[in-house]
């Protein structure tokens, strides 16, 4: 069975300044043309199909033309919930949309019951699991601590458990929306940090064929059975050497898995250029980036005079103008921001607890600020879900 694995739409999202909805049209089109002329059997999404809980009317009906043009190819579609979408939002109508052959699976509770579909070879078992905010099904899953790791095992649970009543030979598919041990991270994705901890072992999916993640951007590859296909767009400056992809996944009859990337349009290429002013609007190197949508980090150490509109002279496509003197890190005059650059919320809380007090805070405190946090994370959520 050929597989196409893609995930992280994130429709309705701009990069920059720059609307995206051309450019997640024009993928979207390149996806259904993929898919016949690759022959797929399935289309899997992992997530994120929106940028937001309550997304553009925009983007809401490129989703419906995707849709419609996924039902027409006659190829079924499962989809799964990430943790920008509203899990609520994006099931209505799953009922009425299977019909179509595409399979929304949004809610946790039916983490364990699979889309079957079937090939010459036997049934093969996919397992949607929507992104589970801990907080929110810790419940559900009957969890003693809310952990990504411990709701994502009970999910998975459930899943070899309802793998084991089926067929000898039933392949199987897991779709997921999560950060597992060993991905690479972008500055585009949103932080899903939970108790201090964000990350998940892939050992949390052994036993079926295939793992379908979603929610890191880069392409990525954690064992030959656990890959994420990343988003098919770059949402940062971040992603600027990332190669934009989907996977191509061949199931075979054993429930081996043979894997090919296949790239995805790119409306304009990115590019990051750090110097002064003056050598970066000389440099003969760097005309290569002049179509390019451009970073630019000034070292000059006084504020130039128009540096916008004397780079966007030489690189058009200019959207980010970031200042950063060679400075050393402890020197007054380096910025709050670049101080802060990389620091999660939590450790930036710690260092001002430690400037305040003249010592970090113990273990006790660092257990209240580590609540605190996931406390506003899962409030957030609910209101997410609430609106």
């Amino acid at each position: 069975m050929k597989l196409l694995h893609t995930s992280d739409w994130h429709l309705g999202r701009a990069f920059h300044r720059v609307n995206m909805l051309g450019a997640q049209a024009e993928f979207i089109g390149h996806l259904v043309t993929t898919v016949r002329e690759h022959a797929v059997d399935a289309v899997v999404v992992s997530g994120d199909v929106y940028d937001r809980a309550v997304p553009p009317l925009a983007a809401v009906e490129l989703f419906d033309d995707a849709l419609h043009r996924l039902a027409d190819l006659g190829v079924p579609t499962v989809m799964i919930s990430g943790n920008h979408d509203s899990a609520r939002r994006l099931g209505v109508g799953a009922g009425l949309i299977r019909r179509a052959g595409i399979h929304l699976r949004t809610d946790p509770a039916a983490a364990g019951t699979p889309v079957v579909l079937s090939d010459a070879h036997g049934d093969v078992a996919f397992y949607g699991l929507p992104y589970l905010e801990p907080a929110l099904v810790k419940d559900e899953f009957a969890v003693d601590k809310a952990g990504h790791e411990a709701v994502l095992g009970a999910a998975m649970d459930r899943v070899r458990a309802d793998l084991a009543t089926r067929a000898r030979g039933t392949r199987s598919v897991v779709l997921a929306h999560a950060f597992v041990t060993g991905g690479q991270v972008s500055d585009s994705e949103r932080d899903i940090t939970v108790g201090g901890v964000a990350a998940v072992p892939a050992g949390v999916f052994d036993g079926v064929d295939y793992v379908a993640l979603g929610h890191l951007h880069g392409c990525q590859t954690i064992t030959e059975r656990v890959r994420y296909s990343g988003s098919p767009l770059a949402y940062s400056f971040s992603e600027t050497d990332h190669r934009k992809t989907m996977w191509l996944i061949d199931l075979a009859a054993d429930g081996s898995v043979t894997a090919e990337r296949l790239d995805c349009p790119v409306p304009r290429p990115l590019a990051r250029v750090k110097g002064m002013l003056e050598d970066l609007l000389a440099d003969p190197a760097l005309a290569r980036h002049t179509d390019a949508w451009v970073e630019a980090t000034l070292t000059d150490p006084v504020r130039p005079a128009d540096p916008m509109a004397r780079l966007t002279e030489r690189f058009p496509h200019t959207l980010s103008l970031v200042f950063a003197p060679e400075r050393a890190p402890d020197d007054p005059g380096v910025s709050y921001a670049r101080r802060l650059a990389g620091r999660s919320d939590q450790q930036v809380a710690q260092d001002f607890v430690a400037h305040v007090r003249g010592a970090g805070p113990d273990d006790r405190e660092l257990d209240v600020l580590r609540e605190a946090f996931d406390a506003v994370r899962a409030d957030d959520a609910v209101r997410e879900v609430a609106r």
